[in-house]
């Protein structure tokens, strides 16, 4: 089959050359508004091609590795595909992005969010095996046409991933958990550090923790007001309940309760009892 990647960033870079190792896969082809990145995707040998999105819609397979705002909008442009073609978005959102589908597209669209990445963002920043041993969640399948869902899944078995599958109401609250107020957190810590701190006193006190705690900030803005934004609602709760164990923490060290302290960081510890 051959594959059309609208964006060629870290998501749409990497999977690019993830792809390339598939036999199945005859063509890679990609497009970017980027003039910029369209020349470095090209550079990496990250694509065969670059082509414009009157030319995608010819492709068997078209993934949307995109800005989530972008994703909306490029699925109105997708209207004529071939009938067979399947359209597959790598965004972090997933109600208002299938909300949005055209309805004459709706059997070839399968919504999915690959639960991978890293901090860094542009073509230069693909990485190889990105989305190996990865998990990536479909959302609200049974509205995807059957021929769509087995391409969906047979490429991603092809790239080792664990596949999950949720309504996508669901996975928009879990995903302002456990990816989305992160970010929130990991932004705010920066710019509280940045607002107290020269970068002198930064550079040289600032160790494991604070990198680990704020690498997160790196990450694009562009691409993550549009999350926020789409996931406004779960966010803000997300949020709120945050502040809630934060200031029932502050209030513990406050008053000097800290045999309070002690039992809430033993709490925390037992999230690390699940992941590991």
């Amino acid at each position: 089959m051959n594959v059309a990647i609208i964006g060629l960033g870290l998501m749409g870079g990497s999977l690019a050359k993830s792809l390339k190792k598939l036999d199945f896969i005859k063509e890679i082809v990609g497009s970017d508004h980027n003039p910029k990145h369209q020349k470095e995707a090209l550079e990496l040998s990250l694509v065969d091609k670059i082509v414009d999105i009157n030319e995608v819609k010819k492709y068997d397979v078209i993934f949307l590795a995109i800005p989530v705002d972008g994703i909306i909008t490029a699925l109105q442009n997708l209207v004529g595909v071939k009938e067979s073609a399947t359209i597959i978005d790598l965004g972090s959102t997933k109600a208002k992005i299938i909300a949005s589908v055209p309805h004459p597209i709706r059997k070839n669209f399968v919504a999915a969010h690959p639960m991978t990445g890293t901090e860094n963002f542009g073509p230069s920043a693909a990485v190889d095996n990105l989305y190996d041993d990865k998990v990536v969640v479909l959302c609200d399948i049974e509205n995807s046409g059957e021929h769509q869902i087995e391409v969906a899944k047979r490429i991603f078995k092809a790239l080792h991933m664990k596949k999950h599958f949720m309504p996508a109401h669901q996975h928009d609250r879990h995903a302002a958990f456990i990816s989305h107020m992160p970010h929130a957190i990991a932004y705010s810590l920066a710019n509280t550090v940045m607002h107290q701190e020269n970068k002198h006193n930064i550079l040289a006190l600032a160790a494991g923790g604070f990198r680990s705690m704020s690498r997160l900030a790196k990450s694009s803005a562009f691409m993550w007001e549009d999350i926020f934004r789409q996931n406004k609602t779960n966010l803000l709760e997300a949020i709120e309940l945050f502040e809630n164990e934060l200031n029932t923490l502050k209030e513990h060290i406050k008053n000097d309760e800290w045999d309070k302290v002690h039992k809430n960081i033993e709490a925390g510890n037992r999230l690390h009892k699940i992941l590991d």
